[in-house]
């Protein structure tokens, strides 16, 4: 549990002048780079934007007292502490699809609403699964219980930081510069992006989503994949024709994203995950992974992995035991293959004449660096 003077490694934050944001990235650097240098330029500009722009509302609260700023510092931690900007430097991918000379500067602003959206669904999730570690530190519900010194109080106050969020989300996009005839359909993605997740995130957490891939295109390639895509491409003027491409592929390209994340979620390392050990099998995910393992497993593995699942006091070694488990029924190399498959159908998509050379050099490399990647 973290100090009541703040989360682990930010204490020097909070007492000091906050620190001056990244420099932003030169546009021409980044329209140069493919995917992977895309994504390394998008995120330091939008580290900048985000801990400008939350610096800023910490301030601004702080008249309203304590418990009013940890809720903003929280958010502001969290957004800071890490995170690939994957959404971000996506959204600057379906940007460029639609115009290779517009100003990147909507972009990038965007892509500050799209980070905060995501954390808007990070801080839910967390409170939801009670998972109590994210990025290597507190989850936000459980440093604002240590703050207020009440775990019920540090839920309630994380549902409203997951709130407050998706407010900064929306008033940040509404400020995007671009012509005000682009803004509507571009709020409206933003908003169907959100409703997809809900709606997905429901399926899951009830356990009624029978076809799991369904509920990953719905609570993950929607606002992972598809959403930053097309709300790029619509704040660049994109065509109908456009949207249609980048719809065929970013669903398989976000399914792929999610069963990589099941993976990572069992055999990465936490050190580079900032997620606990076998946290989706104790909170018992019904991930295809897992479905797979249960299926195929016989006998002692079978009962090693069913004692883990849901088991939020399972041991660490009984954790590392069933993930052992998932190796050696097939269930991983089966997640892997699938993942292959899906790579394939997404990179079958961009043939279409709707998309410039450097637009289908930019989504393919996006596609594999989103299905092979380690964090």
């Amino acid at each position: 549990m973290a100090s009541r003077s703040g989360p682990p490694r930010q204490r020097q934050k909070r007492t000091a002048r906050p620190p001056t944001p990244p420099t932003r990235a030169k546009a021409k650097a980044i329209e140069r780079n493919t995917f992977a240098g895309l994504a390394g330029a998008v995120r330091k500009d939008v580290d900048g934007r985000l801990g400008s722009l939350l610096s800023g509302r910490v301030a601004a609260v702080k008249p309203l007292g304590r418990e009013v700023t940890d809720l903003v510092t929280a958010i502001r931690d969290l957004c800071l502490r890490g995170g690939k900007r994957t959404r971000a430097a996506l959204l600057v991918a379906g940007y460029r699809a639609a115009s290779r000379s517009a100003p990147l500067e909507p972009a990038l602003d965007a892509g500050v609403a799209l980070e905060l959206l995501h954390v808007y669904f990070l801080i839910h999730d967390d409170w939801m699964d009670e998972d109590t570690i994210r990025r290597g530190g507190p989850a936000v519900h459980a440093w604002l219980a240590s703050r207020l010194r009440s775990r019920r109080l540090g839920e309630r106050a994380g549902v409203l930081a997951g709130d407050l969020a998706v407010a900064y989300a929306q008033h940040a996009l509404a400020r995007v510069d671009v012509p005000r005839t682009r803004l509507p359909a571009a709020l409206a993605a933003f908003a169907e992006m959100q409703e997809a997740a809900v709606l997905g995130q429901q399926l899951d957490v009830v356990g009624k989503g029978t076809n799991i891939e369904k509920v990953y295109e719905l609570k993950t390639a929607s606002y992972t994949v598809r959403g930053p895509l097309r709300l790029g491409a619509l704040l660049a003027g994109g065509s109908p024709k456009l949207l249609e491409t980048l719809d065929r592929f970013a669903t398989p390209a976000g399914i792929a994203f999610q069963l990589r994340d099941d993976l990572l979620s069992a055999f990465g390392d936490p050190a580079q995950t900032g997620k606990p050990l076998g946290s989706d099998l104790k909170s018992g995910k019904k991930t295809p992974l897992l479905q797979l393992g249960l299926r195929r497993a016989r006998g002692k593995d079978h009962r090693l992995l069913e004692a883990v699942v849901g088991n939020a006091k399972a041991r660490p070694s009984d954790l590392q035991k069933a993930i052992d488990v998932l190796e050696r029924s097939g269930a991983r190399e089966a997640v892997e293959k699938r993942i292959e498959q899906l790579l394939g159908s997404a990179l079958a998509q961009l043939g279409s004449a709707s998309l410039s050379a450097d637009a289908r050099e930019l989504l393919g490399s996006a596609a594999r660096a989103m299905a092979a990647r380690v964090t």
